[in-house]
Formats: C-alpha cells, sequence, structure tokens
C-alpha cells in the first residue's frame, strides 16, 4: 500500500477523530524527552501559497511587469518596510510584526526544487533531498531521540489524516480531528501480550491511545478559551492548541494545516479569502497566548510546499519555487531575514531560493528544543538573527 492510501484509510479510524501514527515501524532504544515550556506550532498552507502577493515587493516596477493581471496595488498593502509589504488580507500579520513577534524569512526554498505537490510536501516533511524518499518525518525522528519508550501525545496533529513529518520509529504523535470527542476507553484485552509481535506492537499503540486520550482530556478540563475565534476550520484547530498548551499537555509539537492555495485561476478572490482565513485564525490564537502569558514559549511556523511563479497566466499563477516563511512568537526578533525578491535574477522564470527550508529547521531545534539537528540528518547550518 503506498502512504498516500495508507494516510487516507487511517483516517476513517474512530470516524476520523484518531489516527494511530507510525502504525507499521519496529521500536527503538531512546533517551529521555527535553522537558521545558517550548513547544512548536506549524501551520502548513497546503497548494503552494503565492508568496510575492502574501510578502510583495510593492516597489519593485517588475513586479507590476510581470503581474499585469494579479498585481497588488502600493496603495493597498500594509506594513510597508524596507520595500515590502504584506497583502492588505494579513493586516494583523503587519501588526504582529510592528508588536516585535513576526520574522519574515524570505526566499525560502531547496536545490533542485520539485512542482509537484505531494512530492515537494514529502521533502519538507521529511527534510530530505530532493532526489533521496525517506519513511519519517523530520520531526518524528526529533520525538524518537528525545521520548523515552514512547509519549504518545509529545506530537498532537490537528487533522483527519496523519501528516508524514510526525512519522517515527515509535508511536510518540497522536492525530486528532477533534480533541473534545477523543475519548478513548481503556480495553483490558489489549494490554495482553501475545506470541504475535506485530499484535502485541498494536496491542502497544492501542494503549498508548487511552493514554494520550486521558492526557488530552485532563489538560481541557485544566484550560479554557479566554477571547472569540472565527468560525472556521483553522481557527478552531488552533483553539484547540491553545487550550491544549494552556492545560499543561506539555506537547514539544503541535500540527496543523490550511488547504485551498493552490490559485491557477481567479487568484485575486480565492486568495484574499484564503489570507483573511490565515490572518485570523492565526492572531486570534496570537492574542490567546499573549494574554496568558505564553506566547514566549510558543514558536508559531507558517509555510507552504512551494510559492508560485513570477509571472501571472492570466487570472492566476501556476506552480513555483521559493517564498516566504514566517515565524511568530517564541521570542523570535521579529524582523525581515534574507534579501529582498530578486525580479531581475531568475531560474526558467522562478525566483531562486536564498534560505534553504532546513537551516530553519535547525534554528528551531537549536535554539528553541535545545537539540542537536545534525542528529537527524539536518545539515545545515541554522538561519542566523531568528531568535
Amino acid at each position: 500500500m503506498n502512504r498516500r492510501n495508507f494516510l487516507t484509510l487511517t483516517g476513517t479510524f474512530t470516524g476520523g477523530i484518531l489516527v494511530l501514527p507510525s502504525f507499521l515501524h519496529a521500536f527503538g532504544g531512546q533517551s529521555n524527552l527535553v522537558i521545558g515550556e517550548q513547544c512548536l506550532v506549524f501551520v502548513q498552507l497546503n497548494g503552494g501559497n503565492d508568496g510575492l502577493n502574501t510578502f510583495i515587493p510593492y516597489e519593485d516596477p517588475l513586479y507590476y511587469d510581470f503581474r499585469t493581471k494579479i498585481a497588488l496595488n502600493k496603495d493597498v498593502v500594509v506594513g510597508k518596510n524596507k520595500g515590502m509589504a504584506f497583502h492588505p488580507a494579513l493586516k494583523d500579520f503587519a501588526q504582529m510584526q510592528q508588536n516585535g513577534d513576526l520574522t519574515v524569512i524570505q526566499n525560502v526554498g531547496y536545490p533542485e526544487p520539485v512542482r509537484s505537490h505531494f512530492r515537494s510536501q514529502e521533502i519538507w516533511q521529511t527534510a530530505a533531498d530532493s532526489n533521496k524518499y525517506i519513511n519519517e518525518g523530520w520531526l518524528g525522528r526529533y520525538l524518537d531521540l528525545q521520548c523515552h519508550d514512547h509519549q504518545p501525545t509529545a506530537g498532537i496533529n490537528l487533522d483527519s489524516i496523519d501528516n508524514l513529518a510526525l512519522k517515527g520509529a515509535e508511536p510518540n504523535t497522536i492525530t486528532v480531528k477533534d480533541p473534545d470527542r477523543f475519548k478513548v476507553k481503556s480495553n483490558k484485552e489489549n494490554e495482553k501480550l501475545s506470541d504475535n509481535p506485530q499484535l502485541d506492537f498494536v496491542r502497544k499503540i492501542a494503549n498508548s491511545v487511552v493514554e494520550g486520550s486521558d492526557d488530552i482530556q485532563n489538560a481541557l478540563k485544566q484550560s479554557k478559551t479566554e477571547i472569540s475565534y472565527p468560525k472556521t476550520g483553522l481557527s478552531k484547530n488552533l483553539e484547540w492548541i491553545a487550550r491544549l498548551v494552556k492545560g499543561n499537555l506539555n506537547s514539544k509539537v503541535y500540527y496543523t494545516s490550511l488547504g485551498g492555495f493552490d490559485t491557477h485561476d481567479n487568484q485575486l478572490s480565492i486568495h484574499e479569502r484564503k489570507l483573511t482565513e490565515l490572518n485570523d485564525a492565526l492572531y486570534s490564537f496570537y492574542t490567546d497566548l499573549k494574554q496568558a502569558q505564553l506566547l514566549q514559549n510558543v514558536t508559531i511556523v507558517v509555510f507552504s510546499e512551494f510559492g508560485r511563479r513570477v509571472k501571472d497566466n492570466g487570472s492566476g499563477t501556476d506552480h513555483g519555487t521559493a517564498a516566504p516563511m514566517f515565524i511568530i512568537g517564541g521570542s523570535n526578533k521579529g524582523t525581515i531575514l534574507g534579501s529582498n525578491p530578486n525580479l531581475a535574477d531568475l531560474e526558467n522564470g522562478d525566483l531562486k531560493y536564498q534560505i534553504d527550508f532546513r537551516s530553519v529547521y535547525a534554528s528551531l531545534l537549536q535554539q528553541k528544543m535545545d537539540f542537536d539537528y545534525s542528529k537527524i540528518g539536518i545539515k545545515n547550518k541554522p538561519v542566523s538573527g531568528l531568535f
């Protein structure tokens, strides 16, 4: 069975409320989980977000030459800073940066870029080279080395299907569609060992699910929502994550996603709608954490599998390469890293990447999680000036 079918199948367990990750992997020895208050929250923008219309080089005349149909007028962009500005739908992104809580990392990508959604997402989720395939995700490998035996809630994925980034050799993560409904009763039959190692492993997974369910419910009992969130799927997921953080679940990693960024046609209206959803959800999450005095302990990472082509196609944009990443909270320096997009020096009509995404991962692991990123195979040096 290929991985796409496997993830779809596992998402059907208990009506999509729960997914059991790392289902067919063997055990391995691990060291203890680093105890601390820091955690990472990932928001993945699926479909290839158009970075040039998200963080806009509004002073570059080439931007308007290349994008005669979809360019944003310099009079409507917000948060102008060194020739760059945010899409007007991201007014609260501009406010978070003005507050010193949001860093933009420009021109992020990787060598020999791939324009397939599924494959490029896989590259980002495994931190592999574009010509190599890895079965385990970069965060899953990190948790394998940080967890003793297994910690069922070391990573939480808010989605209906599992995420490769969190896949490791041990069941250290749980995928939950609705934490409030995630209540699993213990089954004594699952605790019995047998002569079948595969069956015993399944029972081990089932037991960890019960433990994870209890931990999640305990965290929800100890927290409440302090502000009003918008009525969208991403907002609800971030609201759950805020509840779990405030309830001291002590997960190291939270992951969720927002789809709809494959804007080949009718981009102006679609992109505005998706960025508005992203802006409103993240600003509510940001405000919630800030009021709870937890923003310094939570680092939010917003990224997409690739950007879009520099030149529009008449009503939208096709698959491209480099694009910005956004880092919110976690005591980041609230700056802009990397030079502005160079529209006069393209490669086959695409932006040239300047910063490898694995350098961002290295910074997150080293500076926020106190972890040696080389232990999971990342060779890139951390980004300077992020934290």
